[in-house]
């Protein structure tokens, strides 16, 4: 590499490096201590609603994630970096306009292992509201949001674990999926039925084919979900495996769009991901779209960079290599 190469390259490990440091500090902070952040705490910082919510939370936030950007250049650099651009108040008025929130009423019970229920936002409390922003030199921003008002969403547990649940992050992460869908539509999980009803409310799709393994899940849904549904005629719920189904009867069924959601989140998605991408070829003209997408290609970025690095002769063949583009097709074409 030329020595301008070198200081590119250098500078991307560095970002690598801000990336996982910022991510591991927002990582503790809302598994540790997600409603650390309080009203009296914001009302004191914001001195009474003097300071913008947003400033006084970012003040809030990266204090308690151990910043200190008045003695510590780096710590300034993540600070405005990572957390100012990740902050974000959100609106419990335009949440409450959705139709899913509008239209499907969750009862409260227990099925076999499974449990209905409504789980709550404290005011102030912190969450991942978003996938990522990777902007051109690959600093990975996450998307942080907070309510300043107490904030309800339906959830399903499983043996008391919270398994699916219709918060904002499910709601923005599937926005643009929604969105794009048309015709024949086939996904993979089931979960609350959310993408199913906001598709199926859609003139421009035609049918949408749901594929659960989980019968108990099924029955749950049917029974106290789709009755609700005001498409429910365009609904098909298949019980079967995703991946068989994607290799060995989904071909021949001409969908138009398939969409994956078969993980929790990105820590153990990128196997699943990484499976149902090799099966795309099975279904040449289908168009595949995968929930948390950018932030499953994040963890498949820095591993494909790992091996990259050792035998790269320029930072431009690295860069291509590390683009959306390139990783989805080495994904696809992967054995």
């Amino acid at each position: 590499m030329s020595p301008g190469d070198t200081e590119r390259m250098n500078d991307l490990v560095e970002t690598r490096q801000r990336n996982n440091d910022a991510a591991w500090m927002i990582c503790d902070y809302l598994n540790d201590h997600p409603r650390a952040i309080t009203k009296a705490l914001m009302e004191d910082v914001g001195h009474g609603g003097a300071l913008p919510e947003e400033i006084a939370f970012f003040a809030l936030l990266t204090g308690f994630c151990g910043l200190d950007s008045d003695a510590d250049e780096r710590d300034k650099q993540l600070a405005n970096d990572y957390f100012r651009p990740a902050i974000k108040r959100l609106d419990t008025d335009s949440y409450g306009r959705n139709p899913y929130y509008r239209d499907i009423s969750i009862p409260e019970i227990g099925f076999g292992d499974w449990e209905l229920k409504y789980d709550k936002y404290e005011p102030y409390e912190a969450f991942i509201y978003d996938d990522l922003v990777v902007d051109e030199d690959f600093k990975e921003v996450p998307r942080i949001g907070f309510f300043s008002e107490e904030f309800h969403f339906p959830a399903v547990a499983q043996n008391g674990h919270e398994w699916m649940a219709i918060k904002p992050n499910e709601i923005e992460t599937m926005r643009s999926p929604i969105d794009t869908v048309e015709g024949e539509v086939v996904t993979f999980g089931l979960g609350l039925g959310y993408f199913a009803y906001m598709a199926s409310i859609k003139e421009r799709v035609r049918s949408i084919t749901v594929v659960e393994r989980d019968r108990e899940v099924i029955q749950l849904f049917e029974r106290h979900i789709l009755p609700q549904f005001r498409h429910r005629d365009k609904i098909e719920i298949v019980s079967a495996d995703a991946f068989e189904y994607a290799e060995r009867r989904m071909p021949g069924k001409n969908f138009d769009y398939a969409f994956v959601d078969l993980w929790h989140d990105a820590s153990d998605g990128l196997a699943l991901y990484l499976m149902m991408k090799k099966l795309e070829r099975f279904n040449p003209r289908t168009k595949f779209l995968y929930w948390i997408e950018e932030s499953l290609l994040s963890s498949f970025r820095w591993q494909l960079f790992d091996s990259l690095i050792r035998n790269a002769r320029s930072y431009d063949e690295i860069a291509q290599c590390l683009g959306k583009p390139f990783l989805r097709k080495i994904a696809a074409t992967n054995r």
